[in-house]
This record gives structure tokens, C-alpha cells and sequence, in this order.
């Protein structure tokens, strides 16, 4: 997976898929992180672990603490 996996939802949705195993279709980023049963922080360590390999930068962790969506972690990945 190259940096431009992530470079819009779809992609960021199928890094979900492939690498977390959360299943979401684009239209789907903006449900509320608590409504996906699968999602925990064990998951978000392993996104920022994934993000950074993939990117080849650091992912601000501070601002994906603060998401309450898949779309607000998009947003702060892809920037």
C-alpha cells in the first residue's frame, strides 16, 4: 500500500478493510466512532502505526484523539 492509497475516502476506507478489518463504505465515515462495534484503541495505534508506514510521516495522535468519526481521522491523516 503506497501513500496514495489514502489520498481519498474510498482508499482511506479499503486501509480500514485491509489492515483493520473494519468494513466501511465512504458515505459511512461520518457514523460516530462509538457506533462501530469492531473500533477500539488497540485499532487506532495500529492506524497510526499503518498511516506512518504508509505515508512515510508522523500522524499527529493528539488530533486522532480528538476524532469522533472515521471522516475527522481521514481529514487528520490525509493532511
Amino acid at each position: 500500500m503506497t501513500a496514495t492509497a489514502i489520498a481519498d475516502a474510498a482508499g482511506f476506507c479499503a486501509l480500514l478493510e485491509d489492515e483493520l478489518g473494519i468494513r466501511l463504505a465512504p458515505e459511512d465515515l461520518d457514523r460516530p466512532l462509538d457506533e462501530v462495534a469492531e473500533w477500539d484503541s488497540v485499532h487506532l495505534l495500529r492506524l497510526v502505526t499503518v498511516v506512518e508506514n504508509v505515508t512515510g510521516r508522523r500522524v499527529p495522535v493528539a488530533d486522532l484523539l480528538e476524532a469522533v468519526t472515521f471522516q475527522q481521522m481521514y481529514e487528520v491523516v490525509r493532511a
